[in-house]
């Protein structure tokens, strides 16, 4: 496939390279031992790649569309060779992650006729969700956009100090009341003082308490009622923060958030730390929600927009 031989942007491309490397040797190694001493792809490499696959936090319903595309393949080519099913893994998976992601995004960017373009950003405590928010203010920032952070994860003090802290790292405003006071509150005041300062891009920052689905779902709802009286199509996304080291516990809370609120699209945090990148993969697929940003790092930088190739391209590189 021609896009695999694209030259991307280095310096980007190299610290994709570097936080994928703990998920790429040890897929490269398992996907190694599934194939050792076989020439061509047969039912028992197949069943040893689902092995891996799944062990490598694709899931297994990803797992099984994958084995299934291969099989076409190998039904059609008798003699397909194992040398060949890393090339074969990059071309499915990506066209798989093509069903989900449309573009081939590599900047950070929003509507031009959205102002302000408003981010609400969900997830619970501790995926990285508040240092999420700080990286995507510094890039809209670093564009010349005016940024207007939101504290409305009221339920901890520390989420409004971590948020303070970003804040005044970018520096942006940013629009807090006390711990306890009402999000949707919070919610409100942030879009006036957004609109009043003539400002392109507003992030809200919301609690992440999953112990009770019922109080959460309507704590969004109304947040996003309360929006929508001064921006009447607001939220323009809604962003749900995963952390990729957490494997299948990313799954779970993938599952109770969509249950909870409408999620239009995912970032998926500390890949560097983890063999568990698949799980980007899984992610995806399963809940047919794009992966708009991927965190590879702790650097401010770090936080990239998701490229399905440069990120495939990284993964099964050998």
């Amino acid at each position: 496939m021609s896009f695999f031989k694209k030259i991307f942007s280095s310096e980007k491309k190299e610290t994709l390279d570097k936080g994928l490397e703990k998920s790429k040797s040890s897929f490269l190694s398992k996907l190694g031992k599934a194939v050792a001493g076989k020439s061509k792809v047969d039912d028992e490499v197949l069943d040893n790649l689902e092995e891996v696959l799944v062990t490598s936090d694709v899931g297994v319903n990803t797992t099984l569309k994958v084995i299934e595309r291969i099989e076409a393949r190998v039904s059609k080519d008798k003699y397909l060779g194992t040398e060949e099913l890393n090339l074969i893994l990059r071309e499915e998976i990506a066209g798989l992650l093509s069903e989900t992601n449309s573009g081939e995004e590599k900047e950070f960017v929003i509507p031009a006729n959205k102002k302000p373009y408003v981010l609400m950003v969900v997830g619970v405590n501790g995926v990285g969700k508040t240092t999420t928010i700080g990286k995507l203010a510094y890039q809209f920032k670093k564009q010349g956009k005016k940024v207007v952070l939101g504290a409305a994860d009221t339920f901890r003090a520390a989420a409004i100090d971590q948020l303070q802290v970003w804040a005044d790292r970018v520096e942006v405003p940013i629009v807090k009341q006390q711990m306890g006071s009402d999000p949707a509150s919070v919610a409100f005041d942030t879009l006036k003082s957004a609109v009043n300062q003539d400002a392109d891009v507003v992030i809200i920052d919301t609690a992440g308490r999953l112990h009770n689905k019922i109080n959460l779902m309507n704590e969004l709802t109304k947040v996003k009622r309360v929006m929508q009286k001064v921006v009447g199509d607001a939220p323009h996304d809604v962003l749900l923060v995963l952390d990729g080291s957490t494997g299948q516990n990313a799954f779970e809370q993938a599952k109770q958030f969509t249950k909870a609120t409408e999620v239009t699209s995912l970032a998926v945090t500390k890949l560097d730390g983890t063999a568990k990148g698949g799980v980007v993969i899984g992610i995806s697929d399963e809940f047919k929600i794009p992966v708009k940003y991927i965190g590879v790092g702790e650097g401010i930088e770090d936080l990239q927009v998701f490229n399905k190739y440069e990120f495939v391209d990284s993964f099964f590189k050998q």
